[in-house]
């Protein structure tokens, strides 16, 4: 890396951590005023207690297992679910014109109201959950592959055909390829997603996870502790959210940065 570039990464995560720096000295010294802090809380009150759940009584590894099992089962299942069905639906033009009202109706539907008859159909169990999760992530990968899959360049389609490309070659060495950095950019956004199911689940009825530790802080009207899961399940969304940018760029090591781009 040029020594300019990388001065300029430093004073860009300089800044960044300063501007985490002055939001909780904001934080901090609003909290001294009791009707802020019974609202907002008091991030040293926070601080103590996910030194608590971690160190001290060691209490949250079992929940943030469960919320962590849910949230990766419904990231793998709808991933694979959405870009299988993206595939289909993207290459086969009867089905999809059959079936796009349909898909529509689902997309547009407030899928959170499901979370009552999962629980009916899987129980209190992780199911439930990994079940409203999934159809958060279907959609966003589903719609991102679909698109990937038809703007692939119709003479890049012909020259591979004029080569003697089959329909499965096709497949393998055009569509997916394509559909690549369409999957990757939805996978970004499907971790969240995949988070936000398995912790709504759990917040609407179960006996473990971060979701239901929530669940219980606000019953109490402690609001410290409920914003100690929200940091926490923060913090590990962008860990997943890393390790997600860290496969793309492994993968998709052929594709110029912006930077390279720019030069080009």
């Amino acid at each position: 890396m040029p020594k300019s570039k990388k001065n300029q990464s430093l004073s860009l995560r300089f800044w960044q951590v300063s501007l985490l720096v002055i939001v909780l000295l904001a934080w901090h010294f609003a909290s001294q005023d009791r009707n802020f802090a019974f609202f907002f809380g008091q991030p040293i009150e926070v601080a103590k207690v996910i030194w608590a759940w971690f160190v001290t009584n060691a209490d949250i590894y079992r929940h943030l297992g469960v919320t962590l099992t849910e949230t990766m089962l419904a990231f793998v299942i709808g991933t694979i679910a959405g870009l299988g069905f993206g595939l289909w639906l993207g290459l086969s033009r009867g089905a999809s014109a059959l079936l796009d009202p349909y898909i529509t109706a689902l997309n547009s539907m407030p899928r959170v109201i499901l979370a009552p008859i999962f629980g009916m159909w899987f129980g209190l169990g992780i199911w439930s959950k990994v079940a409203l999760a999934v159809t958060l992530v279907f959609f966003i990968v589903f719609f991102n592959v679909y698109q990937g899959v038809r703007e692939v360049s119709t003479t890049l389609l012909d020259n591979a055909r004029m080569l003697g490309a089959n329909r499965k070659q096709l497949l393998r060495h055009v569509y997916i390829p394509s559909a690549t950095s369409w999957v990757f950019s939805s996978l970004h956004t499907s971790v969240g997603l995949a988070f936000v199911g398995a912790v709504v689940g759990e917040y609407l009825g179960s006996a473990s996870g971060v979701g239901y530790l929530i669940l219980q802080a606000e019953g109490t009207l402690d609001v410290n502790t409920v914003f100690a899961g929200i940091v926490v399940l923060t913090v590990f969304a962008l860990l997943l959210d890393g390790a997600v940018t860290l496969v793309e760029e492994r993968l998709l090591s052929w594709k110029p940065k912006a930077g390279e781009t720019e030069k080009l």
